[in-house]
């Protein structure tokens, strides 16, 4: 499998990046190489004495651009040129920590959607007491229909499918669990879903994800961004204000070393780099969102999510459904 990643996107590009790919490269045993600045590309190649293909963009595209006015602007910025050799098919999937909004636009203009999706979507896990939530949409789409949250609910139990769970249990995510409640988004989704033949389970409320309530919470993207930042951000809190306890508790050392070893445990299933990135779905070829900050930890578990998609063949399934 040949791997494109995105050298200019992010805040920690180009060197976290480089580094990422390179360990994914050592690990999984994929092909990579870099588009982006060549100058930055090969100065973090030679630090780590390491080598790899390069392909030059000198534009990069910022988090607070129009997409779809700087991707026709930025013909050679790292984003345009990376989903156009995708599109190509000189690789087989793009990773790229870099604007979310370019990223999306440009899967959609460049890339294409797979026949009869009508938008593409960004599934992002959420930690639970038994495992993950799968939160879909998560911030591609922020104004959606019902016909829209019912394709995504369709995706999103595809893509858990492929991942292991057999029958996904989703719910939709709204101030009740009582079928009449909600807005009028979620009041006209309710009946769609109800007779989708999908597991729909009914209305689910925030507070009950981290109970593992269900495998799949259906949203708009407003929303779904909204969840995974309180998410990430109490997670952050809860972090900080159990580390100022110890560290104010009369204990002894031996107390503090193994309640500290249980907080990394804890801190870890929290940690957002050890999941990777979001795979786009609904486009016709692979490409994983990874998150701005990520470091090459993040880099190197986004090529896994790369990986995965294209062992699975998610794309080619996604489409079968769509188009039967």
């Amino acid at each position: 499998m040949k791997i494109l990643f995105d050298a200019n996107g992010g805040d920690n590009a180009p060197f976290e990046v480089v580094k990422g790919a390179i360990d994914a490269r050592n690990e999984l045993g994929v092909e990579i190489a870099f588009v982006g600045n060549e100058d930055a590309i090969k100065s973090s190649l030679n630090k780590l004495n390491e080598k790899a293909e390069i392909i030059n963009a000198s534009e990069n595209i910022e988090n607070n651009e129009e997409p779809a006015f700087a991707l026709r602007k930025k013909k050679d910025s790292s984003t345009v040129v990376g989903l156009s050799l995708l599109k190509e098919k000189k690789y087989d999937a793009f990773v790229s920590a870099g604007s979310t909004g370019a990223l999306l636009a440009g899967g959609l203009f460049i890339i294409g959607r797979i026949d009869n999706v009508k938008r593409a979507v960004l599934p992002t896990s959420i930690p639970n007491l038994k495992g993950s939530t799968l939160v879909i949409d998560s911030g591609a789409n922020m104004d959606c229909s019902e016909d829209l949250l019912l394709q995504f609910a369709k995706m999103g139990d595809q893509y858990l499918k492929i991942n292991g769970i057999e029958n996904p249990r989703i719910g939709l995510l709204n101030v009740g669990v009582e079928e009449h409640k909600g807005n009028t988004l979620t009041k006209a989704v309710y009946p769609l879903l109800k007779d989708s033949g999908l597991n729909f389970i009914g209305n689910v409320e925030a507070r009950d994800l981290s109970l593992g309530v269900c495998d799949l919470v259906v949203c708009d993207g407003f929303i779904g961004n909204v969840l995974l930042k309180t998410t990430e951000g109490t997670a952050y809190f809860v972090s900080k204000m159990l580390e100022n306890l110890v560290e104010n508790a009369n204990l002894s050392s031996e107390m503090v070393k193994e309640v500290g070893g249980l907080m990394m445990k804890a801190k870890k299933s929290l940690d957002y780099s050890e999941i990777g990135g979001a795979l786009l779905l609904g486009i016709k070829e692979i490409v994983i969102k990874a998150h701005g900050s990520s470091d090459s930890n993040a880099i190197k578990n986004a090529t896994k999510q790369a990986l995965q998609a294209y062992e699975t063949k998610i794309v080619e399934k996604i489409g079968v459904i769509f188009n039967r």
